[in-house]
């Protein structure tokens, strides 16, 4: 009887050695997922988390144009006149220019009586510095010029013509290259004119100075003893062309109005010819005056660029433009080319001298200006 009273307090202690061991062990409290593995698939789903709350962007109402608005249009004085013109929107307030007129800084209160000092556009924000009280204000704020001109750039105008300005192609807003050809003769390094200089012999007998004629060339040995070597022609240039300016802003091709105001401007409308009535009466309207060509366009370039620009319009070098494509804002070194670059590059050789030719002989070559020729026979000499 003592045996089984024993065995059965020793299984009710084991019991709750058992029970303390779960529950310290914390088997039976809820776990937090853990990944899964997919059998066969060799992937993990991983636990998903809460992602942060997104702090909200603060809005500001603040006025906007209701309409398209020209330069000197005049706000009503009312604000009922306001009406459809202009009005508040919601607008990001980190966003919001630091002059725009707020609603808790006084709004379209601020819009009363003022005039328009450029164009604006429907949606546009309204800003301060955009509103005059008086059209005197307005003429302050200067040229169309000027207002379209990058922060970086000053305007130049320079010379152009059909040839040069890729027979009148350029437009306002397009970026340009410049191309300059240059000659280059040598000159003596004193008198800074050019070679060969002339040459005055003299003699002295008798305390007398005799002088001879006047020659021109410079001295020289030869196999007939000494002699003056003149030339038989003028000393010939020699041309090299490069390319100096790229991506030039193009502000204005021709002459800009008295007003200076050309951007926006619409063109003067082509007047109707009127039909005859039956008694063959009726005001003919003659054909319009087709408007002459621009020779004279005015670009946007560095101040450096300027200074070199005015430096060769005043050396009389001939500029020609390339016009850029709208999408190229590349920067492309190019090379000088001169006449051995040219033969040298495309693989031209010198034809040498026979004891044939043909006949007639070839003595000018065309010229792509004006249509005319380069003659050889120019100058002098050479028959």
């Amino acid at each position: 009887m003592r045996g089984r009273l024993l065995i059965l307090i020793g299984l009710i202690l084991l019991l709750g050695v058992i029970a303390v061991v779960v529950i310290s062990s914390g088997i039976l409290t809820p776990r937090a997922a853990t990944p899964a593995t997919t059998p066969g698939a060799g992937t993990t789903v991983a636990q998903v988390t809460a992602a942060p709350t997104p702090t909200p962007v603060p809005y500001v109402r603040i006025v906007i144009a209701l309409q398209n608005l020209p330069r000197g249009f005049r706000f009503p004085d009312t604000i009922e006149g306001l009406a459809n013109i202009v009005d508040y929107t919601l607008w990001p307030e980190p966003a919001v220019p630091f002059n725009a007129l707020r609603e808790d800084q006084g709004g379209i209160e601020f819009v009363l009586g003022k005039i328009a000092r450029v164009d604006m556009f429907r949606e546009q924000p309204i800003l301060s510095n955009l509103l005059v009280d008086n059209l005197q204000q307005i003429a302050a704020a200067g040229s169309d010029a000027a207002a379209v001109l990058p922060s970086d750039r000053v305007a130049i105008s320079i010379p152009m013509d059909r040839i040069t300005g890729v027979s009148y192609a350029i437009q306002d807003g397009d970026r340009v290259d410049l191309v300059v050809s240059m000659l280059f003769v040598d000159v003596d390094e004193v008198f800074q004119s050019i070679t060969p200089n002339n040459i005055t012999l003299f003699t002295i007998a008798d305390g007398q100075i005799s002088f001879q004629d006047t020659l021109q060339g410079r001295p020289d040995q030869t196999a007939f003893g000494s002699a003056i070597i003149g030339p038989i022609e003028r000393q010939r240039p020699r041309l090299v062309t490069q390319r100096f300016i790229q991506g030039a802003f193009v502000v204005h091709v021709g002459e800009f109005p008295q007003d200076g105001r050309f951007v926006g401007v619409k063109p003067t409308p082509t007047p109707v010819p009127q039909e005859q009535t039956e008694g063959g009466r009726g005001t003919p309207v003659p054909p319009p005056t087709p408007l002459p060509r621009p020779d004279i366009i005015t670009i946007g370039v560095s101040p450096q660029e300027a200074v070199v620009l005015t430096w060769a319009i005043e050396a009389k070098l001939p500029l020609t433009f390339l016009l850029r494509s709208a999408t190229d804002v590349s920067t492309v070194n190019t090379q000088a080319v001169t006449l051995d670059y040219f033969l040298s590059e495309y693989n031209i050789s010198v034809p040498g001298r026979r004891d044939y030719s043909v006949e007639p002989a070839i003595r000018s070559i065309r010229s792509l200006l004006e249509g005319g020729s380069i003659s050889l026979d120019q100058g002098g000499g050479g028959g």
